[in-house]
């Protein structure tokens, strides 16, 4: 196994003299296939096509993006396996001081906004290049949506970034289409029929059994259109019922970037522009999700399974250590979580690897000489489900309207963990594993929606290394419905069942909650709620999540909009940067540094009952202060 070239001396010793695609990456070079260019290029390669790697160029130099020549058929262009906004910032907003997909974990070798930037310059390199995004930020972009950082709505990524296409979702079934049809001598613009893709068109004679969504003018100026629009988004988001989409979009003030609205001076018009000014964004409906045995074809590629030899110096790339010595059993997630883009990028269907598959990567992980026999795990984003959510899904699609768990499991729903558990076994017995880890989310409703308690019993005694990290999010049930979270009272009884299973299994193993704060519908009785629970169950996290409204989700739409997509309703928000700090400081009300905070939200809540001595205060007064200090600090 070799890896792809990333110079023009590389090129030359693999003998290629002019790459098929040129993949312009804001990650590292990682040949691993728990990184999307590394899938994608290497599936590419499978189909015949050359391609080379372009990683992290300066975006600060047009020379950049022509070190490995112009392509035949076009570019390839990603931030990477993470959005490049949350790489950079933190949810307040500052810059974070670490990059994990760089050598070294080295922090800004890569641009805001990557997708666009990396494509700009390429259109000023190569004016009539074909250029095609793909990847978790362009996916999430491929529509109008509200970008949080610059608190404004923005257009498609094709308007922002001069693209010819997107490849939304998991890329596999489109990349491979579009490589085909530029390969038999199809103009990039006359590539309008691929399901898994967006592309720009002048006029709508040719686009049939479509849904005009509101125009980018009527979303900006009233938010309730926007969330309208986005819901008909999040309800066609399924591959077998979904219906194309098309955004409009008009030349003028306030409605296309300048680099669509063609030249000031000259009075010139792009060409993608029609003699009214409108130009259309095309969303094609999702592409099919993988069989069993495409997903084990995509995995079965020639990876190298580690980062590209030129970063050795530098120390390698850091990402690779949460996933060398993992496994991907599957993809797609029918949970459903308001604040998760999932159903816009991967979908709602779970795909999933043979066991044959997963065991063969195993066996060959267990020949690195870096591996001390464990496993780290064994999931996808959720990692107990292993096939759709009912049966009908592979035929019928998902239901539009209905969610599988929320607000109680479907009575359609096949909550059953038997391959899973199969699955688990065959990898412990796998010579030189001591360990197999389930580190990915464990659905824990889904887990007491099982009769069976095979899964349970083997989760306890050999898949949690002391302690099992769930996600109950919150405890108030006003704040859970917002979330798309089963009620509190089904965590309680989770956590008696999670109890009793390690009493019966000889075991003494903790639960770790994540929470999060600020939530759309969560107000500082929702967070004062919390921060009571966290008392009696005498626990504080160390880490909590704010919220933070990454774009393409149903919170992100309840926060620019106010109101729940789902319903139209009216939803709290806190958006005050201090206010929302307040909520925060009451999930860690324990730690002294928090304790004015704690004060003013408890005043806010109308909550002083709960500054003083008794045993349900979460704080003393103010004159105890020093005293209540010492005594945390002992503790």
């Amino acid at each position: 196994m070799e890896f792809l070239p990333t110079t023009p001396e590389e090129m030359k010793a693999q003998g290629i003299s002019q790459l098929d695609f040129v993949y312009v990456c804001g990650d590292a070079y990682v040949d691993h296939p728990s990184f999307g260019h590394a899938i994608i290029s290497r599936l590419l390669q499978a189909h015949g096509f050359s391609v080379g790697i372009l990683a992290q160029p300066d975006w600060r130099k047009k020379e950049s993006v022509i070190a490995l020549g112009r392509p035949r058929l076009g570019f390839l262009v990603s931030a990477g396996n993470m959005d490049s906004m949350v790489n950079h910032y933190t949810v307040s907003k500052r810059r974070r001081s670490a990059d994990a997909y760089t050598p070294g974990g080295v922090m800004g070798k890569r641009p805001d906004y990557a997708v666009t930037v990396y494509s700009r310059l390429i259109r000023q390199a190569y004016p009539d290049a074909a250029i095609i995004v793909g990847g978790i930020e362009a996916s999430l972009r491929r529509l109008a949506h509200y970008d949080y950082w610059s608190d404004s709505l923005k257009p498609s990524v094709l308007i922002d970034s001069g693209a010819d296409l997107v490849s939304y979702g998991m890329g596999e079934r489109s990349i491979v289409a579009i490589a085909e049809a530029l390969d038999s001598g199809l103009s990039v613009q006359d590539i309008t029929f691929i399901e898994g893709t967006c592309y720009l068109t002048r006029h709508l004679e040719d686009v049939y059994d479509y849904e005009l969504l509101p125009s980018f003018e009527e979303l900006k100026a009233e938010k309730r259109r926007y969330a309208e629009s986005f819901y008909t988004q999040y309800c066609n988001t399924d591959p077998f019922t979904a219906k194309r989409l098309v955004e409009p979009y008009h030349r003028g003030k306030n409605a296309l970037p300048r680099e669509r609205q063609g030249s000031a001076e000259t009075g010139q018009v792009p060409a993608q522009l029609n003699s009214e000014g409108v130009l259309y964004v095309v969303q094609n409906p999702p592409a099919k999700p993988l069989t069993t045995l495409e997903m084990d074809d995509v995995y079965d590629l020639p990876y190298c399974r580690t980062w590209h030899p030129s970063y050795d110096a530098q120390g390698g790339v850091p990402a690779l250590a949460e996933v060398k010595f993992s496994l991907v059993s599957n993809r797609g997630c029918f949970g459903g979580c308001s604040f998760c883009a999932l159903t816009f990028h991967q979908g709602r269907i779970v795909q999933v690897r043979s066991h044959d598959s997963i065991v063969r990567e195993a066996e060959q992980m267990t020949e690195d000489p870096d591996f001390k026999g464990y496993i780290h795990d064994v999931g996808g984003p959720t990692a107990n489900f292993r096939h759709p959510a009912c049966k009908k899904q592979l035929e019928k699609g998902v239901c539009k309207n209905k969610q599988c768990l929320f607000p109680e499991p479907c009575k359609n729903l096949d909550a059953d963990h038997s391959d899973y558990v199969k699955l688990l076994r065959r990898l412990r017995e796998i010579p030189k594993v001591k360990k197999v880890f389930i580190r990915s989310g464990i659905r824990f409703d889904y887990l007491m929606a099982d009769r069976s308690q095979a899964f349970f019993r083997d989760l306890v005694k050999y898949h949690i290394s002391g302690q099992l990290k769930v996600a109950p999010e919150h405890v108030s049930d006003r704040v859970l419905e917002m979330m798309g979270k089963p009620k509190h009272s089904v965590y309680l009884k989770f956590t008696d069942a999670y109890q009793k299973m390690n009493k019966a299994c000889g075991m003494n193993q903790y639960l770790v909650p994540y929470l999060m704060s600020s939530h759309p519908g969560c107000s500082m009785k929702e967070a004062v709620e919390l921060a009571e629970y966290l008392r009696d169950l005498k626990y504080m996290p160390e880490q909590v999540q704010d919220f933070y409204p990454t774009p393409s989700t149903i919170s992100t739409c309840m926060y620019y909009t106010g109101l729940d997509p789902r319903t139209m309703k009216p939803v709290y928000v806190e958006k005050n940067p201090h206010r929302k700090r307040l909520q925060r400081a009451l999930i860690q009300y324990r730690n002294p540094e928090n304790y004015e905070l704690v004060v003013e939200a408890l005043k806010i809540a109308g909550r002083t009952d709960l500054i003083g001595y008794g045993p349900n205060c979460l704080i003393r007064p103010r004159r105890d202060r020093d005293k209540h200090t010492k005594t945390h600090k002992r503790r």
